[in-house]
């Protein structure tokens, strides 16, 4: 009987202290969006507009890595065994692939950038947690800075 009070209780707490973490991220998130929004367009194209030809180009990363808490891991376990969408990673992968996106355009903004062509999206799983579930995963975004010419 303990023990299943103590597993409730690391649930409880990890889902608790899960929960107060990824919101925090969500709120430092939509803050720096807002921030770059208007310093660092993203452009859904593969080449620059005919307006920025003759500027200085430059290829742009951002990564961001981020764990599974153990919560979310339990319940993806349990979702698998029925099947059907797994909602606490998509959260998961939502939070690093914008985390990656706000980190490239950073450093975009810091080379002199107004935007980012061709951006692309890489994810991968870096750690394997008990069983072979996610244990971490990493999102790598990149693209082509447009870096206007400065006038002398």
């Amino acid at each position: 009987m303990s023990e299943l009070i103590i597993f409730i209780s690391l649930m409880l707490t990890g889902y608790i202290f899960g929960q107060m973490a990824e919101r925090g991220h969500y709120r430092s998130i939509l803050r720096r969006e807002e921030a770059f929004r208007e310093r660092v367009l993203l452009m859904p194209v593969r080449t620059p507009p005919p307006l920025q030809r003759g500027c200085t180009t430059r290829l742009v990363t951002g990564s961001a890595v981020i764990s599974v808490d153990y919560f979310k891991r339990f319940v993806a376990g349990l979702r698998n065994l029925f099947g059907g969408r797994i909602t606490t990673y998509e959260s998961l992968l939502d939070r690093a692939r914008r985390e990656a996106i706000l980190r490239m355009q950073k450093r975009a903004h810091a080379a002199g950038a107004t935007m980012v062509v061709n951006l692309k999206l890489e994810t991968a799983s870096i750690s394997k947690g008990i069983g072979d579930s996610i244990g971490s995963v990493e999102v790598l975004a990149y693209g082509t800075a447009i870096i206007p010419h400065r006038e002398p």
